[in-house]
């Protein structure tokens, strides 16, 4: 069982809490207890790895759940790398330090409050991180302050990568997500013993976990594991046929050197496996990922994804939701202003990028690449090629399709923007995509100073008011500003307090 760390030292008076499966010693830290490490599934290794999961046996003595657990199997780049990546950030905060690794990584982490209560609400976050990195551990997604808000906050782990997202015959696809569907069985067993309400629950999560999220609103397996949803820069277009998916599978079943079925990935160790996905990840890597319709739902962001056509997604998820599929799920769903920022400021391709090389790498995965970057401007000689670029890719990767979300969903929706502008790389780095975690979660201390994504000052009052916002919807749904519908389509600036009608989007005009 896990021991108490020297880091960890700080942790104050002991918390006993009993669950299905035995007795956990949480922590009394900062006015909440916490609860780090709680496995609610088994370790999916052995005769467990590449199967749906399964429950974690029971104990008999009390069990320490005072350190973080163990990380999902995932390439864990260097401080060098991260450096070369993001120079002058530390990522550490926003997709965790990578030390933990072990089997044990199917876990949850609990903050509640510090005297037990009873019906307080629940809220669930599944993290991003390209379905291929991340863990629920990492210090933004800290769930203190939800927990002093009177609302017990979980965060959990999911099998990435190959064990999460690449469909192998003879094994069940989708196993991230069923991973998820499980956390969230644990939640409805176990959340009691924590003070919370298991009928009143809201999974929240950012990118990759957004986009889980937006397909477990569409999922039937879901039905009845959460009441509200607020999907953070996702939506439900980054999917793919299995067909189309299984071309990955015998890629990396080719590098691995083995037959492409779950006998051949199982005499592999899943630290090969990892490198496989390393290997296939790299921009030089080429394979044809393309749908029957000639696009790349991920455009280059990441090889894998969750798969339709089995039962956890029986059909795409945007499909799903037009025939009434998670419509008793309330949705909140929104993106940040300048999205892309993220990726092509830090490397000077919103600089530098010329037409040529710009229209090159939006034609792999959109036909009509030319005329969309065109509609934003990219032909006009008082703007640079690659703001154009950066633009178009926002709407094409995010708002476009987060917006279609909200469209389709038949169930009461809001959707909001968040703008608030990171001054980093000379306030080029703006409303980039994942700043406003630190907002929602309320640990801009996690983010702030030298090397921190949102800068020396971060405005606290914009996180004492968007984590208010979120904890009130959590409560009960409410929110205030009115319902996104097809006449009015508002939306509202989380930074500014506007609400006013969606701002158009060339591409969505072009692609409609």
């Amino acid at each position: 069982m896990t021991t108490l760390s020297p880091q960890d030292a700080d942790a104050g008076e002991a918390a006993i809490v009993a669950i299905a499966s035995g007795k956990l010693r949480g922590a009394r830290v900062g006015g909440v207890r916490r609860f780090l490490g709680v496995p609610y599934a088994a370790p999916p290794v052995g005769p467990l790895r590449f199967a749906k999961p399964q429950a974690h046996p029971a104990w008999t003595d009390v069990r320490d759940a005072l350190v973080k657990g163990d990380i999902a199997p995932q390439p864990t780049p260097s401080r060098a790398q991260m450096e070369k990546v993001l120079p002058g950030i530390d990522l550490a905060p926003l997709v965790g330090d990578g030390v933990r690794k072990g089997d044990n990584f199917l876990v949850a982490n609990i903050w509640t409050t510090e005297a037990p209560a009873a019906g307080l609400p629940v809220m669930v976050f599944i993290h991003g991180g390209s379905f291929t990195g991340g863990s629920g551990g990492a210090d933004v997604y800290d769930g203190a302050s939800f927990a002093r808000a009177g609302i017990v906050c979980v965060t959990i782990n999911y099998r990435l990568g190959v064990e999460g997202f690449l469909p192998i015959p003879g094994a069940p696809t989708n196993l991230g997500l069923r991973d998820m569907l499980a956390a969230l069985a644990w939640v409805k067993d176990n959340i009691a013993a924590f003070g919370g309400d298991a009928g009143n629950v809201t999974v929240f999560g950012e990118s990759a976990g957004a986009m889980s999220i937006a397909n477990l609103v569409a999922s039937p397996l879901a039905k009845g594991l959460f009441r509200r949803a607020i999907i953070q820069s996702g939506h439900g277009q980054m999917v793919r046929p299995i067909p189309v998916a299984e071309r990955l599978t015998r890629r990396i079943a080719k590098i691995l050197r083995v037959t492409p079925d779950v006998a051949g990935f199982r005499s592999r160790s899943i630290a090969d496996a990892v490198q496989a996905l390393e290997k296939v990840s790299q921009p030089t890597t080429r394979i044809d990922l393309k749908d029957s319709d000639g696009r790349e739902p991920a455009f280059g962001l990441s090889r894998f994804l969750p798969v339709y056509g089995d039962d956890v997604l029986p059909q795409h998820p945007i499909a799903a939701l037009a025939s009434g599929v998670g419509s008793d799920i309330e949705v909140l769903i929104g993106t940040n202003t300048e999205e892309m920022n993220l990726y092509f400021v830090p490397s000077g391709v919103r600089r530098k990028i010329g037409k040529f090389l710009a229209h090159f790498i939006v034609r792999r995965s959109e036909p009509r690449a030319r005329e969309i970057l065109k509609a934003y401007g990219i032909d006009r000689k008082d703007r640079r090629p690659g703001d154009a670029f950066t633009e178009a890719l926002t709407d094409l990767v995010f708002r476009m399709h987060a917006h279609r979300f909200a469209r389709a969903h038949r169930g009461r929706t809001h959707m909001y923007a968040f703008g608030w502008r990171s001054p980093v790389y000379d306030n080029g780095l703006g409303a980039c995509h994942a700043i406003e975690l630190p907002f929602v979660f309320n640990t801009l201390r996690t983010v702030s100073g030298p090397r921190g994504l949102a800068g020396h000052a971060p405005p606290q009052a914009l996180a004492d008011r968007v984590h208010g916002l979120w904890s009130a919807y959590a409560r009960d749904g409410a929110l205030p500003w009115p319902e996104y519908d097809d006449a009015t389509r508002l939306v509202h600036t989380l930074d500014t307090g506007e609400t006013a009608p969606e701002l158009d989007m060339p591409a969505d005009r072009i692609l409609s």
